[in-house]
């Protein structure tokens, strides 16, 4: 889902990365030296420089996954005014309103614009489920990627000019 997220951003116009946090792991917050890590480091210039972030997640036990809730807190206030969108990806279909606890911490902590439709997978949405093949079968869930990517890009050059005003 962010593979298909960042393709369709960039045939947008769009700039920016696409950050794995498994390819950067972090340190938990609140260690002695969370703070100090250069991974850290980079995760904050990268959330610091961007003006919208698509969070891509699978939910875990209703609620956005350790990883990145932990990134989040590292990052902090480089969250202020940004665009925010959700792609999540559970086990079954109840937990399709899990991330509006932490829409609501970024919205009320960070004064992020949220974007008002998110995208929720499941297992039966993905061809070859788990494997390093995995793939998006569902055409429901790739158009409404592309929707994603599109309020996304059209609310976070909106919101840029009304912050420049």
């Amino acid at each position: 889902m962010a593979q298909q997220l960042s393709n369709d951003l960039k045939r947008l116009g769009a700039t920016g990365q696409l950050v794995d946090l498994r390819q950067h792991p972090l340190p938990l917050c609140g260690t002695d030296t969370a703070y100090d890590d250069p991974m850290v480091a980079k995760i904050r210039q990268i959330v610091e420089a961007a003006s919208a972030i698509i969070l891509t997640v699978p939910i875990y036990n209703y609620d956005i996954n350790a990883a990145a809730k932990n990134m989040i807190e590292l990052t902090g206030r480089r969250w202020e005014n940004k665009v925010v969108g959700f792609a999540c990806a559970a086990g079954g279909r109840s937990s399709y309103m899990s991330v509006m606890g932490i829409a609501n911490s970024l919205m009320l902590d960070f004064r992020c614009l949220i974007t008002p439709r998110f995208v929720y997978a499941t297992g039966d949405d993905f061809g070859n489920d788990r494997t390093p093949e995995m793939y998006i079968q569902s055409e429901t869930i790739q158009e409404r990627l592309t929707e994603l990517a599109g309020t996304a890009f059209a609310l976070t050059e909106s919101w840029n000019d009304i912050q420049q005003r």
